[in-house]
């Protein structure tokens, strides 16, 4: 019998450039469904991420502070998969709850 037991990943990004990627990967690679993933502030502080990264350069309104956290509910036999995905889009942090 096959283990369907699911858990929740998570992993910190320090753009939300490489935070949009890791949601792309999770949903286009791994097949998982996009109300089963969650993107926020790692902390209290901006989303908008701690460094500049493309479509942010020109963005003097938004000041760079805080991490983005994406979250996922997946299934236990992906979460290898998971993990690596997370660290080839950038991922400083990742961890599992």
């Amino acid at each position: 019998m096959a283990d369907d037991s699911t858990t929740t990943i998570r992993a910190t990004f320090e753009t939300r450039e490489a935070a949009d990627l890791a949601v792309e990967h999770l949903v286009q690679q791994h097949g998982i469904s996009r109300p089963d993933i969650f993107v926020q502030s790692a902390s209290d502080r901006n989303t908008a991420g701690s460094q500049v990264s493309g479509g942010d350069v020109d963005r003097a309104d938004a000041p760079l502070e805080g991490e983005i956290e994406v979250s996922a509910d997946i299934a236990v036999s992906q979460i290898a998969a998971v993990q690596r995905s997370f660290g080839d889009a950038g991922a400083t942090r990742v961890s599992r709850r």
